[in-house]
């Protein structure tokens, strides 16, 4: 109930004395006088807390939201309102790191149904607690797929992943010794041939693939686990978390790893964050993923417990020989999207995804029946999200938009717009971004 209460002088000293100071200038001593802030801070007089209210709501008026047609990682899907009132309940709010599972147990329950879920809408056999984005748990997935191989130190990543991923993976294979080559995309499609030559050539120790690829195409990704596979590589496929509740998941692919972003398992865009990671693999590759897994057990009464089954210490004891040094989670997010996943349950979820198929289609089409814009690629399948070019500039089309409270979606290039469709989207907004182009 209350989220802050100021110190009094008195709390000050007792905190003082057990430090064994005399004032809070002893203790900021060892800060050199020629850093510190001496002067009075430019904050206006206080408010009183209806002031407060009334000086916010103003700046609140002045804010416009606009209705989103962009995607590219980051999609404004729906969440029921009981969402945010069940992560706020006690007993899911215990210890942050759970180790001392006796006083835990609402933590580790609920990180036991987030990795069965993700376990299962992946095709995989183990998740992880949950990691902070899709962007590093790629890069995770790219260190995994190097440690897992005896020899090779290369990683082939698809050009078709999004850009925003793939610096994070660069900063990561840069600091760890892995060689990453891109894989060209070609006609909307990631250049399979490219990939056979390469793995021919040796050194392959995994390659990742997105699906549906940044530009919202579902790519044929028949026989390639087979292919790399049969070279000793891993296969990675990244995808957006509700995607899989209608297409084939990973784990039909053949893929050893899937990660990728869980944000549109209903977490709010926020401008941009948080976010959530997913990271799920085969079995034979538990002992090499970073994080922590949760297990069910039953107690010395024989009831029903929660335990961490398997985390790798050298994270905490042994930090330069850990494979990985993820050792928390955002689980906060992974709480989330469980409750989110709980109450829209498999007939939910896949309805959400069916509607945005659908949306997306039907935009597209009476799009390019304005006759100023075509699919850029259009003998490809999209989910979602597509891409088309148009005759305007993007920028005069997204600056159109705009004025009329839409979010037009992401410029890809000076003529290529991508715009991404949720069940939110309703036929009324699409009347007006069709109006702008």
């Amino acid at each position: 109930m209350f989220k802050y209460f100021p110190h009094t002088q008195n709390d000050i000293d007792k905190m003082l004395r057990q430090c064994g100071l005399d004032s809070l200038e002893d203790l900021y001593s060892d800060i050199p006088e020629a850093i510190r802030f001496r002067k009075e801070y430019q904050l206006p007089e206080a408010l009183t807390e209806l002031d407060l209210r009334e000086f916010f709501g103003k700046l609140d008026e002045e804010q416009q939201a606009l209705i989103s047609f962009a995607g590219a990682g980051c999609y404004d899907h729906y969440a029921p309102s009981v969402v945010r009132n069940l992560i706020g309940r006690s007993e899911f709010l215990t210890s942050y790191t759970p180790y001392q599972a006796e006083i835990s147990q609402g933590t580790l329950h609920y990180i036991f149904e987030y990795q069965s879920m993700m376990a299962e809408l992946t095709g995989l056999d183990i998740s992880n607690a949950s990691m902070y984005d899709g962007a590093t748990a790629t890069a995770e997935a790219v260190m995994m797929t190097f440690n897992a191989a005896k020899k090779a130190e290369k990683v082939l990543v698809s050009a078709a992943l999004d850009p925003k991923v793939r610096t994070v993976v660069d900063t990561y294979a840069h600091f760890n010794g892995i060689k990453i080559e891109t894989v060209p995309f070609v006609d909307g499609q990631t250049d399979r041939q490219f990939i056979t030559d390469k793995i021919a050539e040796g050194g392959v120790a995994g390659v990742v693939m997105q699906m549906p690829n940044y530009y919202g195409i579902v790519e044929d990704l028949t026989g390639l686990a087979d292919e790399i596979h049969a070279a000793k590589g891993l296969l990675v496929i990244n995808s957006h978390a509700a995607d899989l509740a209608l297409l084939k998941t990973p784990g039909e692919w053949g893929a050893d790893i899937a990660v990728g972003e869980a944000q549109s398992l209903g977490i709010p865009m926020s401008f941009g964050g948080p976010g959530l990671g997913y990271m799920c693999c085969t079995e034979k590759l538990v002992r090499k993923l970073p994080g922590r897994i949760v297990g069910m057990t039953r107690d010395n009464r024989g009831q029903r417990a929660f335990v961490l089954t398997l985390q790798a210490r050298e994270q905490h004891i042994r930090r330069q020989k850990a494979t990985s040094n993820i050792c928390s989670n955002q689980s906060l997010m992974a709480l989330y999207v469980t409750i989110y996943m709980s109450v829209m349950g498999k007939e939910g979820v896949k309805e959400a995804a069916e509607l945005s198929y659908a949306g997306a289609h039907y935009l597209a089409e009476k799009l390019c029946e304005t006759g100023r814009c075509k699919l850029t690629y259009p003998e490809k399948v999209f989910f979602n999200e597509f891409c088309v070019t148009t005759v305007d500039s993007v920028d005069d089309i997204i600056a159109r938009a705009a004025d009329k409270g839409i979010l037009a979606g992401v410029k890809i290039d000076e003529h290529i717009l991508m715009v991404a469709v949720t069940e939110k989207r309703t036929t009324k907004e699409m009347e007006v971004l069709i109006e702008c182009l």
